[in-house]
């Protein structure tokens, strides 16, 4: 292999494959990334048998070969050099990486042991504007379990019914639910939400991305980048019969206002893991003002009330966790945020007037 590269192409492709490349599994050669020449191109991969990415960059190949390489040396390496031109040239088992003021050499292993994830056969394809996935893995994967015990919660699922595309993800303690818009595919992919995490890093804001699956794995192609993911095993819960559709108890506030009585209030709730008990009180006027009062309360510190006003229906208290209350006001995306529940132990809704295609839940706490 010969190949000449610049490295700011280089330095991106080695940034946006190096992470998955797992330095604690007990295949060393999973520890390094591939370095091979792909149709005049230069494409670098890596895997942990779960995920892998492979980016594919510009550059002039005189000679085709592969290699690979220890990851963490590799990008640490490429981004420290200058920017201009980088020559790599494969000799046996070693890379020399030269440019007009290095010249180093990199042991490597050789292409033939670096595993592959089985190609997806017969599989279904389809397509979505690159932006609107970006903001729907935003808006939804921080809900997404980390509890291995419960597996199928660790994954996001996209999912269609009554002829649209849904993304949810949920911990059992919040739930986070995106509507994609219409498509004529039926899809039920539970995807790991580590390999959603890497796929968020490489989403631009414009162009597609196209999805391809089966019943075990899914391919993400987005520009020059493929992401391929083993699927999670299991059937997502029947999530949908959770979220409610009117509410006794009702107010609308700015989310600036509701953001920063939350956060004050979270202050005196570190002691009760952030703890913090909502009221909602409707003055009954016919301009329909009323309150939310946010109360936290810590022995050892003290105690506070907060209150933001907006219009009400209704009267009622609810005690939830502050943080996951912040979580969801800082992924609603407009101006207004209308909060609703029914009952102390009934799930709390929160969601944008002008924006109906995002939900989130949060269930309250035993007060």
């Amino acid at each position: 292999m010969k190949v000449q590269v610049t490295q700011e192409n280089l330095n991106r492709a080695l940034g946006a494959v190096a992470r998955v490349a797992n330095t604690r599994n007990a295949l060393p050669i999973l520890a390094n990334v591939l370095v091979k020449t792909v149709d005049n191109r230069l494409c670098l991969s890596a895997t942990n048998l779960d995920i892998a990415i492979s980016y594919f960059t510009g550059a002039k190949v005189e000679t085709e070969g592969s290699i690979t390489v220890p990851a963490r040396l590799m990008q640490d390496f490429v981004g420290s050099l200058p920017g201009g031109v980088i020559n790599l040239k494969l000799e046996e088992n070693k890379l020399h990486v030269n440019t007009d003021q290095y010249k180093t050499t990199i042991n490597g292993i050789a292409a033939d042991d670096f595993p592959t994830l089985p190609a997806i056969e017969d599989g279904k394809t389809w397509t979505l504007p690159a932006a609107d996935f970006k903001k729907a893995l935003q808006q939804v994967l921080f809900a997404a379990s980390s509890d291995e015990s419960r597996p199928v919660l660790t994954g996001v699922y996209l999912h269609t019914e009554g002829g649209r595309l849904y993304m949810a993800a949920t911990d059992s303690y919040r739930l986070a639910e995106k509507d994609l818009g219409a498509n004529s595919h039926e899809i039920s992919l539970l995807i790991p939400a580590s390999a959603m995490q890497d796929l968020l890093r490489i989403l631009a804001d414009d162009g597609e991305i196209t999805v391809t699956h089966n019943d075990q794995q899914a391919l993400f192609k987005v520009g020059d980048v493929e992401l391929t993911t083993r699927l999670v095993e299991g059937k997502y819960p029947p999530y949908r019969k959770l979220i409610p559709s009117d509410f006794a108890t009702e107010i609308s506030l700015k989310k600036a206002d509701f953001i920063n009585v939350t956060k004050v209030s979270s202050l005196f709730a570190r002691e009760s893991a952030g703890s913090v008990t909502l009221e909602v009180l409707a003055d009954g006027g016919d301009d329909g003002t009323g309150a939310l009062s946010i109360r936290s309360i810590a022995s050892q510190l003290g105690e506070n009330t907060a209150v933001a006003t907006g219009p009400a229906q209704g009267s009622g208290s609810i005690t939830l966790n502050s943080r996951y209350l912040l979580d969801a006001l800082g992924a609603l995306s407009g101006d207004e945020v209308i909060f609703g529940f029914n009952g102390k132990l009934e799930p709390t809704l929160l969601r944008d007037p002008k924006a109906p295609d995002y939900v989130h839940i949060v269930m309250p706490l035993k007060s």
